[in-house]
């Protein structure tokens, strides 16, 4: 059966993104592969959004203040009430309030996911009350629906859709020498434990590469500058950076491990799936989704602290970098997302 799919994105970044972009980066792997199994896709989103499908481009910069925020809303809601027959779904990547204007229409499946780590519950519970069997959820992993438990049948029905990556993207590495460093990979602020990463690196005796972007002022920089700087000596700690793609990559397939000790509820965290792709395991902490992504023993270890961490360090060597690698495909590909997708697509439409 073939649907015709309405997915709407958030217009602060067009789709694909430029640069960063997670959330993009995934709705562009979504909307190509359902249109490659012969789906009809409309996207509302960025207007310099650059994927081959219908789009209907909406926004209003700087995407800052009530007015504009406001506007946003508008645009959107008033541009899915006009062409509402034309779809058989409305999948949401983008803000529950962008569908109010559709959720009374209970002809017409909503779908609505979260890819953040906290979830509006009285907004997702006046969805509910409004559009009834017509609208359900999905997160990007289960640790964001965690608290549903609170809300029983007022909160919704929920499904995980984990976020993907284009696994053939990342180059797979099958093995990296018994010194190869540690890497941490990601905004360099206090709830993503790049200060744990450096802790774990001196303990276990291991050279630690940090990536990613830092803040030039406010608290993170402070941060920068109090506990990260110091231990930067060019040998053991070195910092090198932001990474494109290809540099990402190429970091990526050259470590013995990722090092994600998180200090928040992280929604996926994305990363761990593109360290995967190229063969190398995650050492994480066990916040938000990083249990439901790191299995103990076969792609990396979910560990509770530093001394854990390090111990983990010395029983790399131990782990498959093709069964690593393999794990990635068969559970954050994009194919995998389509056909979840699809399903949940599927659920929604019956159940309306």
């Amino acid at each position: 059966m073939s649907f015709r799919i309405a997915i709407t994105v958030d217009p602060y970044i067009p789709v694909p993104p430029r640069l960063y972009g997670g959330i993009e980066r995934v709705a562009d792997l979504a909307v190509r592969g359902l249109v490659a199994r012969g789906h009809h896709v409309t996207l509302f989103a960025h207007p310099e959004s650059g994927v081959a499908v219908p789009l209907v481009p909406y926004g209003a910069p700087p995407h800052v203040g009530a007015w504009n925020r406001g506007k946003e809303l508008w645009q959107l809601g008033s541009a899915l009430v006009r062409r509402r027959r034309e779809f058989d779904v409305v999948f949401s990547w983008g803000r529950l309030a962008a569908l109010a204007l559709i959720l009374p229409d209970r002809r017409l499946p909503k779908i609505q996911r979260y890819c953040r780590n906290a979830v509006p519950w009285r907004g997702v519970r006046t969805a509910v009350c409004l559009a009834g069997d017509s609208i359900c959820f999905a997160g990007a992993s289960a640790s964001v629906y965690d608290e549903l438990g609170q809300y029983g049948a007022s909160g919704g029905r929920w499904f995980t859709l984990y976020d993907a990556i284009d696994v053939s993207q990342y180059e797979f590495v099958p093995r990296v020498a018994s010194d190869a460093p540690l890497v941490f990979l990601g905004r360099l602020e206090r709830i993503k434990g790049a200060h744990t990463a450096i802790a774990i690196a001196k303990r276990a005796g291991r050279r630690l590469i940090l990536a990613g972007n830092r803040a030039s002022d406010g608290p993170e920089a402070i941060y920068f500058q109090q506990e990260i700087a110091p231990a930067l000596d060019g040998q053991q700690i070195r910092y090198v950076g932001p990474v494109d793609d290809e540099a990402k990559n190429r970091l990526l397939g050259s470590a013995a491990a990722l090092l994600f000790p998180i200090e928040w509820k992280e929604a996926f965290g994305i990363v761990m799936a593109e360290a995967m792709a190229c063969g190398t395991p995650v050492v994480g902490f066990p916040c938000g989704s990083v249990p439901e992504i790191i299995t103990n023993g076969l792609n990396g270890f979910v560990c509770r602290n530093v001394e854990e961490a390090v111990v983990a360090t010395t029983k790399l060597c131990a782990l498959d970098r093709a069964q690593v690698r393999a794990d990635c495909e068969a559970r954050f590909s994009e194919r995998v997302l389509v056909d979840r997708l699809l399903s949940i697509i599927s659920f929604a439409v019956a159940a309306a």
